[in-house]
């Protein structure tokens, strides 16, 4: 009886010193640099400066607010309105507008024409109409070109800045549903957020 103790005893102790063997290091490497009693400075390359989420909803939302989950087709979409609103040399709130009103028109996807569910001829993430003069089916299928577009628009209407930007949205696009814009201001801020400076 006492060897099998014995035996335990010993087991137990084994693995715990084998554990600090290949523990110790990890643990040394995780822990703060210190030389003579003192904390060292180590160097950490500084992120990106982050955006000012004040000028990004600078009205507050109107309205609940709807989100979904993007796929990766959606994020690739999102950082082209955002690429596309650096280009055109506007800011942050303007890509917010640009998104928001992608989320709503397309949920940020880059469509063709969808035949009867189609609305008129409207197309891209922007739905815009080839028959309304905002270009070809190949341009306004091209994410930077119907951003640009959109936002030539959006830099016509006098004081969009400080606008709601269902108001903006609006009268740029002239949708037959012009509040819904504003249930996707809050999930646009957080987009422009997240990817304007990645």
């Amino acid at each position: 009886m006492n060897t099998i103790i014995r035996k335990s005893v010993l087991g137990i102790a084994g693995l715990a010193f084998a554990g600090g063997v290949f523990a110790g290091p990890a643990a040394a490497q995780a822990a703060p640099a210190v030389e003579a009693g003192r904390p060292v400075a180590v160097a950490v390359q500084a992120d990106k400066p982050a955006v000012d989420t004040g000028k990004l909803i600078p009205h507050g939302v109107q309205g609940a607010q709807s989100r979904i989950d993007l796929s990766d087709e959606q994020v690739a979409s999102t950082k082209a309105i955002i690429a596309a609103t650096k280009k055109a040399g506007m800011d942050e709130r303007a890509a917010v507008v640009s998104i928001a009103t992608a989320l709503q028109e397309s949920k940020l996807e880059n469509l063709g024409h969808l035949g009867d569910r189609n609305d008129h001829d409207s197309q891209g993430l922007f739905q815009q109409r080839p028959s309304s003069g905002w270009g070809t089916v190949e341009q306004i299928t091209d994410p930077e070109y119907s951003t640009m577009a959109f936002l030539k628009g959006l830099k016509q209407v006098d004081g969009w800045q400080d606008m709601p930007l269902t108001k903006a949205a609006q009268t740029v696009q002239v949708s037959a549903y012009p509040d819904h814009y504003a249930q996707w201001e809050q999930l646009a801020a957080d987009l422009v957020a997240k990817h304007w400076n990645s």
